[in-house]
């Protein structure tokens, strides 16, 4: 059975890359009949950030993303947060040092430290591996009783990659890939303070939770030698793995950050995130107005297609036709227009009753309470003009409240000596008819405006200026019918006066 999982660090806010990944998992298990895991691997607590699990778990919530097991809905493989697994690891560390898998190390900070600037005097880069180990404090140096001495202080267990090995890893995107064990560090497994590295714990719970496959951004390929070498030492059965391009700046100069979106003005964290040590707020998706159903498809074909043109999906068309042979090797540039345009899309789709209720907390929020069937009827009105679910005030607030303030450029434009005469004209057009009907009335203005030869564009748009405070929103007469003529009138004598 496939079980894979995605585990993240509550290190802050959850990057939209973090979900793609997240996405493909669910994707690639859904498809499989298998089980998705929600881990949170939180071993560095001196990086943990307040809030951000729960954030995780709250963005898969909105996205619709659901996990078979995990740190909130719990499974048979509980714990799911490292910091509760903290002794497991200890026995795994012991077995490697047992199996000569693993050794010792006493080295201290300022010991790798001169190391490491020696080697910058000669232009190299120290690294603790196969060539250097034997020159330094360790196990495999010190003597069986200089070892149990030192194992009373600090110290950190280290893997041993045996020497001149080539390391195969097969990955399912990017086909076999080759490395000499000369070639790498000996990375830090355990530390004297009974705390594993993301590397042991990493491999040992994917192991204990059953995964079989590890699906993961290509920023982890470094330490596929180090994770196939340790199931190697185990005895365990691999993990198949799969290493995702990397989701790139819009130029494609690079890993799509933080600061990109805020330079660009567009969000790169699923929900709004405040940053409890300085308070700074970095936008979300969800707040800025996205639909969970876009993001899920834009997503989705950042770095993978299905192979035909098709490009609206839902999630179940996802699941239908996702594979991991399709994703690309290399990064996927974030393209803003197009994520733009499936908001669009899916606002365009979905029900006016759904998208009224979403307009209905804005409003609130506004202190403006209105009856869900009005709420629904001003969504009808403007939703083609709607990228995003908070466009949805900026297309229709002068539906609910008369304007304040008048566009200056089409009163220079249009507003004439004689307009305020002509809109009392129409005013007394409008309380002519009753019950008022807008097609009638659309009638009698129109034809009172073509007997006098008056301009069309000008009268049209001095009446909607009055009304709307600008010259956009949708028909005029629309307008009248939803806020009703006795504020037409209101807002018309308001603007004669006011301009």
């Amino acid at each position: 059975m496939v079980r894979v999982r995605f585990a993240p660090s509550p290190t802050g806010p959850l990057h939209i890359g973090g979900v793609r990944t997240c996405l493909y998992n669910y994707l690639f298990a859904k498809q499989h009949g298998g089980d998705l895991l929600l881990r949170i691997e939180d071993t560095d607590q001196t990086r943990f950030v307040p809030g951000a699990e729960e954030y995780i778990i709250e963005a898969f919530k909105w996205l619709g993303i659901t996990f078979d097991e995990g740190v909130h809905v719990s499974g048979k493989h509980a714990p799911y947060k490292q910091s509760e697994r903290m002794h497991i690891y200890k026995k795994y560390a012991d077995e490697l040092i047992e199996k000569g898998w693993a050794y010792y190390a006493f080295d201290t900070p300022e010991t790798l430290e001169t190391k490491r600037k020696e080697a910058e005097v000669e232009k190299k880069t120290f690294q603790y591996d196969v060539n250097t180990r034997n020159m330094m404090c360790n196990s495999l140096t010190l003597s069986p009783e200089e070892t149990a001495e030192k194992l009373q202080g600090n110290y950190v267990v280290r893997f041993k990659y045996p020497e001149n090995t080539e390391i195969h890893i097969h990955d399912l995107i990017r086909g076999d890939v080759k490395i000499n064990s000369q070639l790498l560090d000996d990375k830090v497994l355990f530390k004297s303070d009974g705390l594993p590295t993301y590397h042991l714990a990493n491999v040992v719970d994917d192991h204990l939770m059953e995964i079989t496959h590890v699906i993961r951004g290509e920023e982890w390929l470094p330490s596929a030698p180090l994770h196939v070498m340790l199931y190697k030492a185990f005895e365990w059965q691999a993990p198949q793995f799969a290493h995702l391009p990397l989701l790139l700046k819009p130029d494609g100069n690079g890993k799509l950050s933080k600061r990109d979106g805020d330079r660009l003005g567009f969000p790169v964290f699923p929900l709004q995130w405040r940053d409890p040590n300085t308070g700074e707020i970095s936008s979300g998706y969800r707040e800025s107005g996205y639909l969970p159903e876009a993001v899920n498809n834009f997503l989705a074909l950042l770095g993978w297609n299905p192979g035909t043109e098709e490009e609206v999906m839902s999630m179940e068309q996802l699941i239908a036709r996702f594979s991991l042979e399709k994703v690309s090797k290399s990064g996927a540039k974030f393209d803003l227009d197009k994520a733009k345009w499936f908001n669009h899309y899916y606002i365009q789709q979905k029900p006016n009753a759904v998208l009224a209720k979403i307009f209905a907390q804005q409003l609130v929020e506004k202190n403006i309470h209105s009856d869900i069937e009005k709420i629904e009827k001003a969504v009808a009105l403007v939703k083609e003009r709607v990228y995003f679910t908070i466009d949805f005030w900026n297309q229709s607030a002068f539906l609910f409240q008369a304007p304040e303030t008048y566009n200056s450029e089409v009163i220079k434009k249009r507003w004439k000596e004689d307009t305020p005469m002509q809109l009392k004209q129409i005013i007394e057009i409008l309380t002519s008819v009753s019950p008022f009907d807008k097609i009638i009335t659309h009638d009698m203005v129109v034809a009172f405006i073509q007997e006098n030869q008056l301009n069309m564009g000008q009268i049209m748009n001095c009446l909607r200026l009055a009304l709307v405070g600008d010259s956009k929103g949708p028909d005029l007469f629309e307008i009248i019918d939803f806020i009703g003529v006795e504020e037409t009138v209101q807002r018309i004598e308001t603007a004669i006066v006011r301009i």
